[in-house]
């Protein structure tokens, strides 16, 4: 992401989609049906609350940034039909010319656990200004299927999603069980979260090994949970046109109960590392 893009307030910081296993205590959960199936291995996922120091680790040779340095905080919540979660960022940036940008990200949503239903709010601002609000809900007709997307902010519209699309909950718990399994090493699909208001994103995930659980966990809640570390790029529309480079890219591990750490957030013209400062678990609701 180049620095005018940031200022202009396009869909900044997607990634956090990917962190954002589900949706908020913002979101208005939808009722879901009784009965509802939840998509398998969503019972290893824990509720959590996790911080980050984002520091810079790279530029672009020629690009506008010198500088930049932020925070961001993740919480995922047992909803009981679903996954509510929010994650909060924000990133001082300074360019060549010594401006310095404060911009902030608040993004929640909330997931039905069969894998079908998301609802998402997403705001963003430069210097103290609002630049970009999207908002709405999505509905799928069975997980990994397609449907559509209807949005309240920032217009009532209505976008189709193709077949093949994940929203975020299932785009994890499915990358998990392909590092587990070891069969690939690529995970290609629309992905869905509700961070731009035009529709799913073409998305590429390329897997590494899976990995014992660490015999020194920083964190208690990392002990006895293997991991895989993940690299996942996203593709906007004019990647069908024959343009391959990604929009952004975010590499990262995570942990089999869904805990993500190690983060690399590559926005074109700079990229950040998220370093984890604290982890907790969160109870759950039901």
């Amino acid at each position: 992401m180049r620095l005018r893009d940031i200022l202009a307030g396009s869909p900044a910081l997607p990634l956090l989609a990917l962190l954002a296993l589900s949706g908020p205590a913002a979101a208005q959960a939808p009722h879901a049906p009784a009965g509802a199936a939840a998509v398998p291995g969503t019972d290893a996922m824990v509720p959590h609350r996790a911080a980050y120091r984002l520091q810079l680790d790279r530029v672009r040779q020629g690009g506008d940034v010198v500088q930049a340095e932020g925070a961001m905080l993740f919480e995922v919540l047992d909803a009981c039909d679903g996954w509510a979660s929010r994650q909060r960022l924000q990133l001082t940036v300074v360019d060549r010319s010594g401006q310095q940008i404060e911009t902030s990200s608040d993004y929640s949503t909330w997931e039905s656990k069969d894998g079908k239903r998301l609802r998402f709010t997403l705001t963003q601002t430069a210097q103290g200004a609002v630049t970009q609000r999207v908002s709405g809900e999505a509905e799928l007709d069975k997980p990994q299927g397609s449907g559509t997307a209807r949005y309240e902010q920032p217009a009532a519209t209505t976008v189709p999603l193709p077949p093949g699309t994940l929203l975020p909950m299932v785009h994890t718990l499915h990358a998990l069980d392909l590092a587990r399994a070891g069969q690939t090493r690529l995970l290609n699909a629309p992905l869905f979260d509700g961070t731009s208001e035009e529709g799913a994103q073409e998305s590429t995930t390329l897997l590494s090994p899976w990995t014992p659980p660490p015999a020194n966990p920083r964190f208690p809640l990392m002990a006895g949970q293997g991991s895989a570390r993940m690299r996942i790029a996203f593709f906007g529309k004019d990647a069908a046109a024959g343009a391959s480079a990604p929009e952004y890219e975010v590499g990262l591990r995570y942990y089999a109960n869904g805990v993500a750490d190690e983060m690399n957030m590559d926005f074109g013209d700079f990229a950040v590392n998220a370093l984890m400062q604290s982890l907790e678990k969160v109870p759950a609701a039901c």
